[in-house]
């Protein structure tokens, strides 16, 4: 079974609240017989769409490949939160790496949001970009925790954009009985994910990028010049990039070993009263809680509650997906236990055993990066733009990335996903029993 089409229909865009609100483009046309190019470029998420993008502007011929439409997976389909920092959190990363090689994984994080609010200004991309993410803690004990951690971004990294909050500051923010104080980053960013994507592929079809969609590759020939094979075409390339991430499927076993497709789960609900409003956010700010399976929301800017939560790990979505955001939702704001739901939707987003992205060259001319675990706006929009680096011979921020180490799934491909649920199920009973 391919995740490409096992729940959605071919060059269709899910029925979510974002695919009913962006300008979409009109479908570009799919390959046929044999074309050449500097660059082949295989998924046209952020990370495709960026790499092409910043290619094109140094004066690469570049063929950007996508399987249904550009900005179809989870690129589209996201929480939309431009996130801070990595997503292991800086003393994690301090022992794993040491305190030099975070430092400069800070510096590119804190690139990566700057490149992203760049290429939203540069290219006038109308995705409702607004700032600040709050971190909504569940207990005093995870509060006491954030707020060490918030005071060692602003003593270790000299990070002033971020502060505590209180009880009363988080309710101040986000009246919900379940939250006891947390972290406000006014840094750090929430937008429209489709627009975004969709924004950055007008901007790269302007540069020259040729963009192929509904064409399927099922296979890269690695030589020189690489072969990357398509159902109807190939195309020939001096250098491949693999910008697949939860999609990949079999095409590369080496990132496939180390990058997990899951599911995840956005609903949208009608559009909310003023009263109501006022009992789920009193500020236009996104939200990320504490929990392991975490829970991610905002506003759409026609003043609906978009609520993330949730996650499968097989193929299927399930048949009722706003059941199953309606238990998380609920359990934050009881009083929309009977809210209408406009819009429910999944998506496969590619996450890592360390929750850390996968920069790799595959062979001289082949390269690759994915499983951005839920931290891919700003992530894999700057992976985009270190993988053209790369290519242009200026490797020094990929393969600062490339350094972070990347265990495979124990039991590989094939065991994986059974040791993830086993897993992921103790960290569930973990979040429901508050420890």
């Amino acid at each position: 079974m391919n995740l490409l089409y096992s729940n959605d229909k071919q060059g269709q865009y899910p029925d979510s609240w974002y695919a009913a609100t962006a300008t979409q483009l009109e479908p570009f046309a799919a390959l046929r017989g044999e074309t050449k190019a500097d660059v082949c470029v295989v998924g046209a998420g952020y990370t495709g769409l960026s790499t092409a993008l910043h290619l094109a502007e140094r004066g690469y011929d570049v063929a950007l490949i996508e399987a249904h439409r550009v900005g179809f997976g989870a690129s589209g389909r996201n929480g939309g939160q431009l996130g801070s920092g990595q997503r292991m959190e800086q003393d994690e990363i301090e022992h794993l790496l040491g305190i030099e090689d975070a430092h400069k994984l800070w510096l590119l994080a804190e690139e990566s949001k700057q490149v992203t609010k760049g290429l939203i200004e540069k290219h006038d991309i109308e995705c409702h970009l607004k700032p600040g993410i709050a971190h909504a803690c569940f207990s005093d004990r995870d509060v006491r925790s954030e707020h060490r951690y918030v005071e060692h971004l602003q003593n270790e990294y000299g990070y002033d954009q971020i502060e505590t909050l209180d009880r009363d500051q988080m309710q101040a923010i986000c009246p919900s009985p379940k939250y006891v104080g947390g972290s406000l980053d006014m840094s750090a960013g929430h937008l429209h994910p489709l627009a975004y994507a969709l924004g950055l592929a007008r901007a790269a079809k302007a540069a020259g990028v040729r963009i192929y969609e509904n064409t399927h590759v099922h296979g890269v020939q690695k030589g020189s010049p690489n072969v990357v094979k398509t159902d109807k075409g190939r195309v020939v390339a001096e250098h491949v990039v693999l910008a697949c991430n939860g999609y990949l499927g079999n095409l590369e076993r080496k990132v496939a070993a180390r990058v997990m497709p899951i599911n995840n789960y956005i609903a949208a609900t009608r559009p909310l009263s003023d009263e109501e409003l006022d009992g789920v956010l009193r500020r236009d700010l996104a939200i990320a809680d504490s929990k392991f399976v975490i829970n991610y929301f905002r506003l759409s800017h026609d003043k609906r509650l978009l609520f993330g939560g949730g996650e499968t790990y097989g193929y299927r979505f399930p048949e009722d997906i706003a059941a199953v955001v309606r238990k998380p939702m609920t359990e934050i704001y009881p009083q929309l236990a009977d809210i209408e739901i406009d819009y429910a939707w999944g998506g496969t987003l590619g996450i890592t055993m360390k929750r850390m992205p996968f920069f790799a060259r595959l062979g001289s001319s082949v390269i690759t990066a994915s499983g951005y675990s839920g931290h891919g706006v700003g992530t894999a929009t700057h992976a985009g733009m270190l993988v053209a680096e790369a290519i242009a011979g200026q490797s020094e921020g990929f393969d600062t990335m490339a350094r972070v180490p990347a265990p495979a799934f124990p039991g590989g491909a094939g065991l994986r996903t059974p040791l993830l649920v086993l897993a992921m199920t103790w960290f569930s009973l973990r979040d429901r029993l508050g420890f």
